[in-house]
């Protein structure tokens, strides 16, 4: 990447390169976590994850993407040989136990309930029914039978949770693996039962008939098994919305896991009013309604992640097993005891405050501390990196000088991942927005309006587009990554459509042009390799006019005083043509100048085009060129001296107007004209 933004001409300060795993910037997020914690805004819970089987890691909620299924839909899943079917409503019986007086299994009472997931049926603790439901009223206090493990559930009333017009109006209840259900059994003291191992397997929990199952397979193992005992009631389609990890595409897991969370409410509360107060600004405006729909809905913010890279989470985890072995518990798993950790800087200061809490004197020989395994969540450090960067939480003469910054430029998709939590923890734990403005560039998709993909083969790296590539090379080089031999070949015929020639060479300069021109304050950017190759050839019209002006401005041509020339009596002075261009010069650089105040450079791209193109090189240089042709002595050859101060003036302002986007050529060509006192 910084190979990317040297060769893209970035202007950097590169010795302030930094990475959150940095020693310097490392300790930063160890002090923001303990600091975090001591204000209450870090805590440990049990509570539902989203579980990624593949990664075996728990990922936040703004990490999943979901898809939208009309119905049945065979799905390709990591792990899996053959695709898995989503988009089904299986229905079941329960049978009823016998009720007082008789009635119930043996009697063939049951409830039927509906499904998308089946195999979780493993995993139920209840069966939940509307209290308002007439056809379950009787029902009320009941229990039903688990088919495969013999377990006795109770029927529960739940407003909140039934809709008496879906299904059947009875819902089963599976509080370990289920948002909706985990709240509901938190509601009335239902046992949570986990049936998954981390890898996606059925556990003990699950049955030895179904134990080692992997879950997918275990889906269609039980709906066998209940067509077998005769409980099955049907499948059918159902709408549904699949959730899934944006890393790795496997399928979510809802699991509950012991885990690191951050209070959000108060921090993203304070992170709407510094828009709304106009502390911070968003450009584009129209993203503020995403900011205020995120942050007003947020749920707190899970950090634990089960990865072998990140920083490890300073907490420690206190065990006493010589005094009890039974009374501790395990890290990280369902026994453990949420009260045993200690957070803190030093595996000392966590001894320290062990022994306070835990005993002191022999008793503190015999506390074992271990620190968490988990890492933390890359965001949490990321959102640090403003003034991490600068010494935090050091007072460094860096951070009281650029501190808050004053533009943060980033892509739109992460505005919640990234820049809300920049500015939630730049105000928790610096008291002051750590930029003044946002400014939200759109994304780049190919010419197809295709977000860019590896297995579509239509990724576009910077540097192919610059030096240019060969459609051979292109290819070679999927086959040097990691997709499936089937995705390759689909990304190679992708690549042969759109690149039948390769990728010619564009250069830089008109890279950095056709992005920015593309740049419409809009979400997407459609890049046509072929429009970049467009301006390559502009570039060519840039040398030319140059070339014109050498050849033509004479030997010992002085470069003018724009001030001078520009005189109310000198410009009055001046020919028509000459008086007309300058006047469109001014106007392109009031232009570009506003739209650049407004983030808006499209406007400025097509000003400086609009100018060079369409103004001096069609209309202007064309016009003189009968005057700078003319023999010495005719009337023409009289305005020559204008005419060249003229051309001069509008070479050497368009160059510098155009230079923030094509950097090297026009530092090249403005190189090239002759300065004050004949020079070049």
């Amino acid at each position: 990447i910084c190979e990317q933004l040297k060769r893209l001409g970035s202007s950097l300060d590169w010795s302030r390169e930094a990475f959150t795993m940095d020693a310097r910037l490392s300790a930063a997020v160890q002090e923001a976590f303990v600091s975090m914690h001591e204000r209450q805004l870090i805590y440990r819970d049990n509570r539902l994850v989203n579980w990624c089987c593949a990664l075996q890691s728990a990922i936040s909620d703004i990490e999943v993407d979901y898809v939208e299924l009309e119905g049945r839909t065979q799905l390709a899943v990591p792990g899996y040989a053959e695709k898995v079917e989503f988009g089904a409503l299986t229905s079941f019986a329960y049978p009823l136990e016998p009720a007082e007086g008789g009635g119930g299994a043996a009697s063939g009472e049951e409830i039927v309930v509906a499904t998308t997931r089946p195999e979780t049926m493993l995993g139920d603790t209840a069966v939940a029914v509307h209290p308002d439901d007439p056809r379950y009223a009787h029902l009320h206090g009941r229990r039903v039978v688990h088919p495969f493990n013999g377990r006795s559930l109770p029927i529960i009333t739940d407003a909140e949770l039934v809709d008496m017009s879906f299904g059947t109006g009875a819902v089963k209840i599976t509080p370990a693996h289920d948002p909706n259900d985990f709240a509901t059994g938190k509601r009335h003291g239902l046992e949570f039962l986990s049936i998954f191992t981390d890898e996606g397997a059925i556990n003990a929990h699950g049955g030895e008939r179904f134990r080692g199952l992997p879950r997918f397979a275990a889906r269609v193992r039980v709906v066998e098994a209940l067509r077998e005992a005769g409980l099955l009631r049907g499948v059918e389609d159902n709408k549904m919305r699949l959730g899934l990890c944006s890393r790795t595409k496997d399928v979510i897991e809802p699991l509950v896991k012991p885990q690191w969370w951050v209070r959000c409410g108060g921090m993203a509360h304070a992170a709407c009013e510094a828009v709304r107060g106009g502390e911070l600004e968003i450009v584009p405006s129209q993203f503020e309604a995403v900011w205020f729909r995120w942050l007003e809905d947020i749920r707190d913010w899970c950090i634990s992640r089960q990865l072998w890279w990140g920083h490890r989470i300073p907490a420690y985890y206190v065990r006493r097993p010589a005094a009890d072995p039974s009374d501790c518990g395990a890290m990280g798993s369902s026994s453990e005891m949420l009260d045993r950790w200690v957070v803190a800087r030093t595996p000392e200061e966590a001894r320290a405050l062990a022994a306070a809490r835990f005993g002191g004197g022999e008793a503190e020989a015999e506390l074992e501390l271990t620190q968490d395994e988990d890492v933390l969540d890359t965001w949490f450090s990321s959102g640090l990196f403003p003034f991490s960067t600068l010494g935090w939480p050091a007072s460094t003469p860096d951070l009281a000088q650029f501190y808050p910054t004053s533009l943060l430029e980033t892509g739109h998709d992460i505005l919640f991942f990234w820049v809300a939590r920049m500015v939630m923890m730049g105000m928790t734990l610096t008291g002051r927005v750590p930029f003044k403005q946002v400014f939200l560039h759109a994304m780049v998709r190919d010419a197809h309006g295709r977000k860019m993909s590896k297995s579509l083969g239509n990724v576009i790296d910077p540097l192919e587009v610059i030096e240019g590539i060969e459609l051979a090379a292109l290819q070679a080089k999927l086959e040097e990554g990691n997709l499936d031999p089937r995705e390759v070949r689909k990304a190679q015929a992708g690549q042969q459509a759109d690149f039948p020639n390769g990728i010619p060479e564009c250069g830089t300069d008109a890279l950095r042009f056709a992005l920015v021109a593309y740049t419409a304050q809009a979400r997407d950017i459609n890049l046509d390799i072929n429009r970049v190759a467009g301006y390559r050839m502009w570039c060519n019209k840039l040398w030319n006019a140059i070339r014109f002006a050498i050849l033509n401005l004479g030997e010992g041509f002085a470069a003018p005083d724009a001030a001078a020339l520009r005189e109310r009596g000198r410009v009055a002075a001046l020919p028509l043509g000459c008086r007309w261009v300058l006047s469109r010069l001014d106007r392109a650089v009031e232009q570009v100048v506003a739209s650049m105040h407004e983030y808006n450079f499209t406007a400025a791209t097509t000003a400086i085009y609009d100018f060079w193109q369409y103004r001096l090189c069609d209309v202007f240089i064309e016009l003189i060129k009968a005057v700078v042709y003319a023999e010495e002595g005719s009337a023409l050859a009289a305005s020559k001296g204008d005419v060249r101060d003229t051309l001069w003036t509008c070479l050497d302002v368009g160059l510098r107007l155009l230079h923030p986007f094509m950097p090297f050529v026009t530092e090249e060509l403005w190189q090239r004209l002759p300065r004050a006192g004949g020079g070049a």
